[in-house]
């Protein structure tokens, strides 16, 4: 079980430190390779798993849900922590709320799980984007208008999929296999730029960014416990939401409180100390997964 973790685990971390190396000895600007993989490699992995029409969505309803319940419950349960400790909310909540279901959470489920699980943990990374973009937003920035959220390409992308996987509208053989293998570039560079990120990060808020590696797993995992016991999800379905409760902070979190100068340097605190917390944090979740036999 030990060997499986660490062969789950260690590419992940491989890859990010391959990136903060990179950059730490040839500083790099990732904005044009971050715009270029959010808006074109992310949105053909989501429409590329999403449009084959051999994953009945149907049968990930209840997946949804409880992904749903788990981002939007994390925030409601986390507020009287945010308030005891006299935090802003705009701040401290949204990191709590979205997880790294892109950067770490879609790499993580694939080397443990295997191809089978991306439909699964696709569908948890297209919830948290969904409200990320829409009562996330929201929170920041409750003027932007709808339409300004719905254009957003991973969202675009999410609702080409389903539609064509629910109508069973023919896509040429060509057109799929070339969506995927640019969806799939991805992933590795998800994690590469996660590394070159974490550079840019200081450490001055550290004791929030403490707090918050405590508390956004533990708020998922609390949150997703009843669900392993009045679900009755797949096995695969069950491990991929064990493993998006445990999630830290999205980097993306960062992105966004710098965009709307919501105190971003508390904000990524709480990204960068979540995601290295997370190093402790996610040999457990995978050991009691493994345990489980969900593997």
């Amino acid at each position: 079980m030990i060997t499986q973790i660490l062969e789950t685990l260690l590419p992940v971390f491989l890859i990010a430190g391959c990136g903060a190396g990179y950059s730490f000895f040839r500083p790099t600007d990732i904005r044009t390779i971050n715009v270029i993989n959010v808006d074109l490699f992310v949105p053909l992995l989501v429409f590329s798993v999403l449009a084959d029409q051999k994953v009945p969505l149907q049968e990930y309803t209840h997946l949804a849900i409880a992904g749903s319940v788990i981002v939007l419950g994390s925030g409601i349960l986390l507020l009287p922590v945010c308030r005891a400790f006299k935090l802003n909310v705009k701040t401290f909540i949204p990191p709590m709320m979205f997880n790294n279901s892109g950067n770490m959470g879609i790499p993580l489920v694939v080397l443990a799980f295997g191809d089978s699980a991306l439909p699964a943990i696709v569908v948890l990374f297209i919830v948290e984007m969904v409200l990320h973009f829409s009562i996330g937003i929201h929170i920041l920035a409750p003027s932007t208008s709808i339409w300004q959220r719905l254009k957003i390409p991973v969202v675009l992308a999410a609702i080409a999929g389903f539609f064509v996987n629910l109508t069973g509208i023919y896509l040429p053989n060509w057109f799929l296999e070339s969506s995927t293998m640019l969806g799939n570039i991805s992933v590795p560079l998800m994690l590469f730029t996660l590394g070159v990120r974490m550079l840019d990060i200081d450490l001055s808020s550290w004791k929030v960014g403490l707090l918050g590696a405590v508390a956004c797993p533990a708020s998922g995992i609390i949150l997703a416990i009843p669900f392993f016991v009045w679900l009755d999800l797949p096995e695969m379905q069950m491990a991929c939401l064990w493993v998006f409760a445990a999630l830290p902070p999205a980097v993306l979190n960062y992105m966004v409180a710098e965009k709307y100068n919501q105190e971003p340097n508390n904000v990524a605190s709480l990204v960068l100390i979540g995601n290295l917390g997370s190093l402790l944090v996610m040999p457990v979740v995978f050991g009691v997964t493994f345990n489980a036999g969900y593997s």
